[in-house]
């Protein structure tokens, strides 16, 4: 699980552009998606580490047929962990690794009815990968709450793990030092749709579109992995 984890992690600070996008409907109800790409020209120049070891996978599968599909091993964790799985019982997944084609992304979407029923979508994979392989749960150091009552929004990051993130934190530093002579393309985007025109945006570099639905908020990676909080947002309509 470590070196799981510690690929993972230099794939996020090396080459990786994140997009999250959340649309919200008239009545509430929304989707939310993750995007999560590996940028090639960023990886080749690292001399694609672990390239020899990856197969061609395109994959989509919702997180509940997991559950159905390994019960046995679902049955073995414990209460907490259960109802964990459950809460992403709705979660879609697409992953697709083609070396040939040099294409390197996974998606991780979900509808809801409420904005505030959202899981945190970032350890979807993670848990799904548990689940399959039964390894134990590994939960992100954080959590992401969105609250939305028709005319502000919310997205509300907080650490809940502040011993895991700051060994989290403390890799990342080390991979940013040892990177920093390349020109890596590293993003993470938050793109909002709203039913009615944006009254305000509480961090200034938004980009509002010109019909004032849309709000588009771009940061650097390796920044956010750092010091996720300063993804916090509040938006307030008209």
């Amino acid at each position: 699980m470590n070196y799981i984890k510690a690929f993972l992690l230099l794939l996020l600070i090396s080459s990786c552009q994140i997009t999250e996008t959340i649309n919200i409907n008239p009545d509430g109800t929304g989707t939310i998606e993750v995007f999560q790409l590996r940028d090639e020209n960023s990886y080749m120049q690292l001399g694609r580490p672990y390239a020899d070891s990856e197969k061609f996978v395109d994959t989509i599968f919702v997180f509940q047929d997991y559950i159905t599909k390994y019960a046995a091993t679902f049955a073995k964790f414990n209460k907490s962990d259960q109802a964990l799985f459950q809460e992403h019982a709705n979660v879609k997944m697409h992953i697709k690794v083609d070396p040939v084609q040099m294409e390197n992304f996974n998606i991780i979407s979900s509808d809801f009815k409420k904005i505030e029923e959202i899981p945190n979508v970032y350890e979807s994979l993670s848990l799904s990968n548990s689940l399959k392989e039964n390894y134990p749960v590994s939960k992100e150091s954080f959590k992401i709450k969105y609250t939305f009552d028709g005319v502000t929004f919310k997205r509300n990051l907080v650490i809940v793990d502040q011993q895991k993130f700051d060994k989290d934190k403390k890799m990342l530093e080390e991979r940013k030092k040892m990177y920093a002579k390349y020109k890596l393309a590293q993003s993470y985007s938050l793109k909002y749709h709203f039913p009615r025109e944006i009254k305000s945006v509480s961090n200034e570099k938004a980009i509002i579109s010109p019909d004032k639905k849309t709000m588009t908020l771009e940061f650097q990676l390796s920044d956010c992995l750092q010091n996720p909080e300063i993804t916090n947002l509040e938006v307030v309509l008209e």
